[in-house]
């Protein structure tokens, strides 16, 4: 089944306040999920350090190899929600925190009946920077805590 298209990583109108500041997440969570590298890296800062449950993978190219690689070839749906925002430092600087349910299966197995899962339930602290050049929010730090899981962890680990 062909993919479905991405909007573009600026929409128009340009989005302001709180909902520029969620789009970087969910352009973030959509990348990931639709598999779209452009729209994913329109998210994150060159030097974003993602940490799940304690252990930290700093920067774009370890982030591509250690997490988009393995998660963004998944058939994968993130659901965020309970977004609490706070913009700081005249706009330049944001914090955020999210709960979210991610659903993944093996590549291309999503939609095959009996399959095994991974069902992950999770709390999420991000902080934001504001693009100098192009007011567009990215994500700086990802703190992930997960609070359950059910299902099978070798989808996720690769095993």
């Amino acid at each position: 089944m062909a993919a479905i298209p991405s909007l573009p990583a600026t929409l128009s109108p340009p989005l302001s306040g709180r909902d520029a500041v969620a789009d970087a997440l969910y352009r973030l969570i959509l990348g990931l999920d639709s598999n779209d590298k452009d729209l994913f890296d329109s998210a994150i800062t060159d030097d974003m350090a993602f940490t799940v449950n304690g252990k930290t993978t700093q920067g774009r190219e370890a982030i591509h190899s250690e997490l988009f690689g393995r998660i963004g070839k998944l058939d994968t749906t993130h659901h965020i929600t309970n977004l609490r925002i706070n913009i700081l430092d005249g706009e330049k600087k944001a914090s955020l925190t999210a709960i979210a349910l991610a659903q993944h299966y093996n590549e291309g197995k999503g939609m095959a009946p009996e399959q095994p899962y991974l069902l992950i339930g999770s709390l999420y602290r991000i902080e934001l920077v504001k693009g100098e050049s192009d007011g567009q929010w990215r994500v700086e730090k990802f703190d992930m805590k997960t609070n359950w899981a059910q299902g099978e962890w070798s989808i996720l680990l690769g095993n």
